[in-house]
């Protein structure tokens, strides 16, 4: 890839911009994230975004769904056939610092670096923030971007609940956000275009060029399992009396990566509620989440089937019950081919041979690339970390996805 493009002014509202997010929502004892819908540190962040929004002169809308969309239509006040770019500011649970705020970033300072190149845009750009991409505290990922691809009604948002029975409509009223079900949504339609840039999640770049373009994402979802057994004394209990849950899950956990390793896909149990949670018991139910993703579809329903049938077995073994429920679903998403095409020929007018690369990660572009043309540019990753506080990328390969963006952007406002 070519030398970098962005100069030291842009270098330092890039540098400004993410020290400002950069401890919002960060824990003090593990370093990572907890940026979970409609809580303090979502409300700070959208603060930040308004913010940044402000400084740059970006007139900035939320809709009812609490997505954000900051204007920049400076020289056109026709907002048809405009343009979107941008990401989210949530996080998963201890998550890092570049999933998804790298993307708003660098959005906002691709406007900068159009305007010290003097661009004239043709048609309005948006960035855009995007609510609840992660799904950390509903248990729905992306629910902004489902709202907006009509995937989701409003009324189903305001009624999803957190673990502690919350629903997301209470949720928003704590934080200061008035729910309305009449309330618009942003329309969409009236984009010609959408790219994210987004962090690589994985170490596809790793060892190569620090900006790349994304094909496809890998059909995923996520399956809840709950084991029910009967609690009992753990001191008194005999073994062979007992109807213990923890034991088919760990059997169903471990047949999960041998299925998975064997179909080529991916299979994680990642998060667990144990009741009564007691040590000195046995234990009544296990609720163990199941993330599932594959290649294609086919492999991923035989992947999910084996893994279920694996757990039936296990249940029976130990007189337990159990119950599967399919909480999310998103299927293949290939990108728009013409829109990546176009991509790489802007990218590669400037002498950047950009690589391109499929991930099994989710994203809001995947989302709405159901709605209009989306596509995605990935920044290096040289760990491959991701969902982690160990998520990192290097500086310099930050300030080259701004440069990237800001290419890609300016061809898509003005030719």
């Amino acid at each position: 890839m070519r030398p970098l493009q962005v100069s030291a002014r842009i270098t330092k509202r890039f540098d400004a911009a993410w020290e400002a997010l950069l401890p919002i929502g960060r824990d003090s004892t593990t370093s990572g994230y907890r940026r979970y819908a409609w809580t303090p540190a979502d409300v700070a962040c959208r603060a930040w975004f308004q913010e940044q929004a402000r400084v740059r002169g970006l007139t900035v809308e939320r809709d009812a769904g609490g997505n954000l969309l900051a204007w920049w239509d400076d020289s056109t006040r026709d907002r048809s056939e405009a343009i979107l770019t941008g990401s989210h500011l949530d996080s998963v649970p201890d998550g890092g610092a570049f999933d998804g705020p790298l993307g708003v970033v660098s959005g906002l300072c691709a406007v900068d670096v159009l305007r010290e190149r003097g661009v004239v845009p043709k048609r309005a750009l948006a960035v855009g923030v995007f609510t609840d991409e992660e799904g950390a505290r509903f248990g729905l990922a992306c629910i902004g971007s489902r709202l907006l691809s009509g995937t989701l009604s409003m009324a189903a948002a305001y009624g999803l609940r957190d673990a502690g029975g919350l629903t997301m409509r209470d949720a928003m009223l704590a934080a200061g956000v008035e729910p309305d079900e009449t309330q618009t949504l942003h329309d969409i339609s009236r984009f010609s275009a959408f790219v994210e840039l987004h962090i690589e999640q994985g170490k596809g770049l790793a060892d190569g060029d620090s900006v790349g373009l994304a094909t496809a994402i890998w059909p995923h979802g996520r399956w809840r399992y709950v084991f029910r057994g009967e609690a009992n004394h753990a001191g008194t209990t005999r073994l062979t009396d007992r109807r213990d849950p923890v034991l088919p899950f760990a059997v169903t956990a471990l047949a999960a990566r041998r299925i998975a390793a064997e179909a080529g896909g991916l299979a994680t149990f990642g998060r667990l509620l144990v009741e009564p949670n007691a040590t000195n018991g046995v234990s009544s139910a296990v609720h163990a989440w199941l993330d599932a993703r594959a290649p294609d579809a086919t492999v991923l329903q035989a992947l999910v089937d084996s893994i279920a049938s694996a757990a039936t077995a296990a249940t029976d073994a130990h007189a337990v019950s159990l119950d599967v429920t399919l909480e999310s679903s998103t299927p293949e998403v290939r990108f728009d081919s013409h829109l990546r095409a176009r991509i790489a020929r802007a990218l590669d007018g400037e002498g950047r041979a950009i690589p391109a690369l499929s991930t099994g990660a989710g994203h809001d572009a995947g989302i709405l690339s159901s709605s209009l043309p989306s596509a995605m540019l990935f920044v290096r990753n040289r760990t491959g970390v991701s969902h982690s506080p160990l998520e990192s990328a290097d500086h310099d390969d930050c300030l080259d996805g701004v440069s990237a963006l800001a290419t890609v952007l300016e061809d898509l406002l003005c030719r």
